[in-house]
């Protein structure tokens, strides 16, 4: 864990070391930004830690959803490049897999269900297309019999989160960045007027000056200290309970590809562990994992996968992902000076966080995030609360 900071004065102050908070401080600091990391407990301890990596933004698709989709699509893009810089420079491998994903029903209602999806993903263009029981086997021969049929998405994949937050560790610190573990944020202090970011008061008892602060702490976001109610974005946290199992030495894999149902997906990795996952529960800030979960997770996945009886159960773990009220998440600048938001990604964090990085960067240097990024603005929260300054007016009457 580290002591403290090196230095009483920074460019850049990211709050928070998960994988969207590490990448932006590593764009930060490749744009010459002197930038320091402060994470409450070890890089990668929160969502980045239980998140399973998938990259999938075809079989996520959901009615109404269309410029979450449109972002989704852009952070998909940027994955093959941001995985081959990232392990140039920090000699680390990300667990990158173009694998394909493949959506399927256990029933005919889930088949029926399905099939409103793909005609939705029709229509919307994407690279997607239905399939018979029959065709779904002989792409993953260890699916049930029982399956009646699916949607195959070519295009999608998974990382492995934890080497990923270790590449991104390495590649920030190579870069000249700091990164402080086991420090809390006490408050962000604004100067005088209100209007601008001044300083971070940590938990240890240590302030340091910033210019900018990037808001990247995940579910805990909302509860920073330090700024009005209408700078802070509604962000709250959503329990998922996830399962890892591992298969024997020498078995075939379970899966080829990333397998999803109406109630869990499947992600098998390079060397025979599988992610089953996950539950979404409005717990608070509780992560305990539950028998009704696991039971619940297991259950979904032997539906159609028969052949997780035989793996070995490795762990059950909970974790927290940032909601919002809109389930899309919060990137950008604020009404105040030096303040930026990249949070709120929910169960897509690992897939936005080298388009949020990306747009984070660009706007430390006063420049224009890229289209698909401005609908997530954080002022699209504020427009129906007072300013700053009209809050402070009206208090002072």
């Amino acid at each position: 864990m580290s002591h403290g900071p090196r230095h009483p004065s920074y460019d850049v102050a990211v709050v928070g070391g998960g994988v969207v908070g590490l990448a932006c401080a590593w764009r930060a600091r490749q744009r010459g930004f002197a930038t320091v990391v402060v994470e409450r407990e070890r890089a990668g301890a929160g969502a980045s830690g239980v998140a399973a990596g998938m990259l999938a933004p075809v079989t996520e698709a959901d009615f109404g959803e269309q410029a979450l989709l449109g972002l989704n699509l852009a952070g998909l893009e940027r994955w093959p490049a941001f995985a081959a810089e990232l392990s140039e420079l920090s000699g680390l491998a990300t667990g990158l897999r173009h694998s394909g994903a493949l959506v399927v029903g256990a029933d005919r209602d889930d088949a029926e269900e399905l099939r409103r999806l793909a005609d939705l993903q029709s229509a919307l263009g994407l690279d997607a297309r239905w399939l018979s029981g029959r065709e779904c086997r002989r792409l993953e021969p260890g699916l049930s019999p029982r399956v009646p049929g699916g949607i195959e998405a070519s295009r999608e994949g998974h990382v492995d989160p934890a080497a990923t937050v270790e590449a991104l560790r390495a590649a920030f610190l190579a870069a000249g960045g700091e990164l402080l573990e086991g420090v809390g944020v006490e408050e962000i202090e604004l100067d005088a007027a209100g209007s601008r970011v001044a300083a971070l008061a940590l938990g240890n008892g240590q302030r340091v000056d910033v210019e900018q602060v990037v808001g990247a702490a995940g579910a805990w976001s909302g509860s920073l200290e330090g700024l009005p109610s209408g700078a802070v974005p509604p962000v709250r946290p959503v329990n998922g309970q996830i399962l890892s199992l591992r298969a024997a030495d020498g078995r075939a894999p379970l899966t080829k590809r990333l397998v999803r149902t109406p109630r869990c997906y499947v992600v098998t990795r390079d060397d025979g562990r599988v992610v089953v996952g996950a539950t979404t529960e409005e717990r608070g800030f509780d992560v305990g994992v539950t028998a009704e979960g696991v039971f619940r997770l297991l259950e979904a996945a032997r539906e159609v996968l028969p052949d997780v009886d035989e793996l070995d159960f490795v762990a059950a773990r909970a974790g927290l992902r940032p909601g919002t009220p809109d389930n899309a998440p919060v990137v950008g600048r604020t009404e105040i000076d030096g303040l930026l938001w990249a949070t709120g990604h929910g169960r897509n964090g690992v897939l936005l966080a080298p388009i949020t990085a990306e747009a984070i960067a660009a706007c430390l240097s006063g420049e224009d995030a890229a289209e698909a990024v401005l609908p997530f603005a954080p002022d699209r929260f504020a427009r129906a609360r007072p300013s700053v300054a009209t809050a402070a007016a009206l208090g002072e009457r």
